[in-house]
């Protein structure tokens, strides 16, 4: 089964310098529920991969951030779309877990659990970290220039990082994955 690891906050929704707290601060970013939609229809698997450290550093409870989630949903399927599976890490950058990004343990938990060999999967990020984290197991990766992308873009052209495509948004990474399209950037 072919797979797509999406990133959640700056691929599918706005990315919130203070954070989704709450289903009423959720938007979606333009053509996102309709590019998970295509996905599904050429037979990939979407998965949704996030850091939700909102939840350890008590702004949140994982209850809510599952309720978000689960609205989310909702409407990627009143689309037409599928999310395939959840998983997102509750942990702070300080607490050193193995499943926030850049660490690959979302991946590598979902891969599990689903059968899914990570070397024909692609993760789609707004962040250097989803990017890291595809190419540490072996995933084609794409950094879209939604969320804080360009930003990212930045800092990974200074740092001389690379083996990664570059996107305008979910929509463009969509018709690369299943076109092959070239994109203008």
């Amino acid at each position: 089964m072919k797979a797509v690891f999406l990133d959640r906050d700056g691929v599918i929704n706005q990315n919130r310098p203070d954070h989704v707290k709450d289903w009423s601060e959720f938007q979606f970013l333009p053509g996102a529920r309709e590019a998970v939609a295509r996905l599904g229809r050429a037979g990939i698997a979407v998965f949704v991969i996030s850091n939700q450290a909102i939840i350890n550093r008590g702004m949140v409870s994982r209850e809510t951030v599952d309720g978000i989630n689960r609205r989310m949903v909702q409407e990627i399927e009143r689309h037409g779309g599928r999310i395939e599976a959840i998983a997102y890490c509750p942990h702070r950058p300080d607490e050193g877990c193995g499943c926030r990004k850049p660490q690959p343990g979302l991946l590598l938990s979902l891969a599990w659990r689903y059968g899914l060999d990570l070397r024909d999967a692609t993760v789609v990020g707004d962040a250097l970290a989803d990017v890291e984290a595809g190419l540490a197991v072996g995933c084609q990766t794409i950094l879209v220039l939604t969320g804080r992308g360009r930003e990212q873009l930045r800092l990974a052209e200074m740092a001389g990082k690379g083996g990664f495509r570059v996107v305008p948004d979910l929509t463009a990474a969509t018709d690369l994955l299943l076109h092959g399209l070239p994109v203008e950037v």
